[in-house]
């Protein structure tokens, strides 16, 4: 079959060539892929930057999520036949869906919502399921609080609004001054026009940040904070708890202690909690945001789709940090 596939690290790396086929096991679902889309992790995985704590081999087909249908299930899968239209954030360890076809564990899968295309569902798992466990499973969110979400122009603050916004939270956002309206209209109560003001001058009092930015911003969240507050970064840095989710080796877990060392102590002082989230694969949580997606209540943005023959194209245009909502690479 035809894939998007690394046979090294580097940034410039890719090519679309034949890999072997998918032969799903007895709690897989084999899935022809329609469409993908294109993540941030997607290049970060390419350059090599998470080569210590995901340990692929060549040739590395990329991409984290999908939809697609259904062409056949292991024996021991309940919940889907031939033909369900279905979408997914496969497990990291599983990764490939820039490809014609993908098996998936079936944990990691949902159907489809019903409302959306195919190119529309794939710009939803990786970037809902990480706004869903950010904001649902650490900081659960609650009526009334205030959340400041960082980069809400991008694949995950698109969503990430949406969502606190479902949970009744008063949302700040950042983004430049071209999206301001833009992500206005997304349901943000607040928006800080980066290149005209400073997010830590302006809010003061918040329950919950979510970054996805750099140290500065990072560092400069812990001033928006109330004490008792949770600052939770997709970015980093990594801490030793999730290393020891990962199951990597206790030198790794020091190396990630060391390296969140200095957050992690000046939340601390101000009696907040620092939380280093790398979202999982978990159908159970994406049906539940099919049925807000069904319901209205979220809607996925995209800014632009790619034939499959432009998958490197897709990658360094996501690179470029402009894209508004998400990036899709249509395969089928």
């Amino acid at each position: 079959m035809k894939a998007y596939f690394i046979d090294r690290y580097g940034k410039q790396n890719g090519r679309i060539g034949d890999v072997p086929e998918h032969v799903p096991g007895a709690h897989d679902v084999l899935i022809e892929v329609h469409a993908a889309s294109v993540n941030v992790l997607d290049s970060k995985i390419r350059s090599g930057e998470f080569k210590l704590i995901l340990p692929y081999s060549f040739p590395l087909v990329l991409g984290n999520d999908c939809a697609g249908v259904v062409i056949e299930v292991g024996a021991a899968v309940k919940g889907f036949k031939p033909g369900d239209a279905v979408y997914a954030r496969v497990p990291e360890e599983r990764i490939g869906t820039f490809a014609e076809r993908i098996a998936v564990e079936q944990n990691a899968v949902a159907l489809k919502p019903a409302n959306l295309s195919m190119e529309q569902a794939a710009a939803i798992p990786l970037v809902a399921l990480t706004a869903w466990q950010a904001l649902v499973d650490i900081a659960r969110l609650q009526k009334g609080q205030k959340v400041l979400i960082h980069a809400g122009s991008g694949g995950v603050g698109t969503i990430a609004i949406q969502l606190a916004k479902h949970l009744g939270a008063v949302v700040a956002t950042t983004t430049g001054t071209a999206n301001v309206e833009w992500v206005k209209a997304l349901g943000a109560d607040v928006v800080i026009d980066y290149k005209q003001q400073n997010f830590e001058r302006e809010l003061r009092d918040y329950d919950v940040v979510l970054n996805s930015l750099g140290t500065d911003v990072l560092e400069n969240s812990l001033k928006v904070l109330k004490p008792g507050g949770q600052l939770i970064s997709i970015s980093g840095p990594p801490t030793a708890e999730f290393a020891k989710a990962q199951g990597l080796a206790w030198p790794l877990r020091q190396v990630m202690r060391l390296l969140s060392l200095s957050i992690r102590r000046k939340a601390r002082k101000q009696d907040i909690r620092y939380s280093f989230l790398f979202m999982r694969a978990n159908g159970a949580q994406l049906q539940e945001i099919t049925t807000l997606i069904e319901a209205g209540e979220i809607s996925p943005v995209l800014d632009r789709t790619f034939a499959f023959e432009s998958a490197g194209e897709a990658l360094s245009y996501v690179e470029q940090g402009r894209a508004k909502g998400k990036v899709i690479v249509q395969i089928k």
